[in-house]
């Protein structure tokens, strides 16, 4: 059943002289609720500015009673002006500064003993030749120059790859270290015996 959604109207009632207790659908259009004035609200708001304004009306009557002091007199006479330490450049009271200066320092150095006995270094021994002309090999990879030494002792014959004569003992250190850098380990450093 189509509805007329635009103009309600009451709906028609099948019986006569009954009234339905539900009232029509689409509600009643009576009168809206009056709606009240907050008249505490109001009252407060009225107090509080009144009680603002008295107050304000203190604080100026007390300032406009107030006595106005006369300026302070000026004079022309210069009074010493107090000094702030702060202000002030501080006076050098020393003298070393200048003493420094001209003052010339000797220091007596001791050169360094060379020792008698050079240093060589070790860095393997081997059973055959080509090992140890390997390891030369390595060792001329890092800028260093080695020999291979042969030597008979009473285990048979042995290939020893030797670095030096070092005049210093901190020279053949350096190049150790640079060795194992390059995984050259094993060397061994010693006095040359001749």
């Amino acid at each position: 059943m189509a509805r007329d959604y635009v103009r309600r109207s009451k709906p028609k009632s099948t019986s006569k002289g009954k009234s339905s207790s539900r009232p029509a659908r689409g509600g009643s259009r009576g009168r809206a609720p009056q709606r009240r004035v907050p008249w505490l609200a109001i009252i407060l708001v009225l107090m509080l500015a009144s009680a603002l304004g008295y107050l304000l009306s203190i604080i100026k009557g007390a300032a406009d009673h107030r006595r106005p002091e006369p300026p302070p007199a000026v004079t022309h006479t210069q009074a010493p002006t107090p000094v702030n330490p702060i202000d002030q450049k501080p006076v050098e009271k020393w003298r070393y500064i200048e003493q420094l200066e001209n003052k010339e320092v000797v220091v007596n150095v001791p050169e360094a003993e060379k020792s008698t006995q050079p240093y060589l270094m070790q860095c393997g021994s081997f059973r055959t030749a080509a090992q140890a002309e390997q390891l030369k090999a390595r060792i001329a990879f890092q800028g260093l120059e080695a020999q291979v030494r042969r030597s008979t002792g009473s285990n048979g014959v042995w290939y020893r790859v030797i670095l030096g004569p070092y005049d210093s003992k901190r020279l053949a250190e350096t190049h150790k270290h640079k060795l194992l850098r390059a995984n050259v380990n094993h060397c061994a450093i010693w006095f040359w015996e001749g």
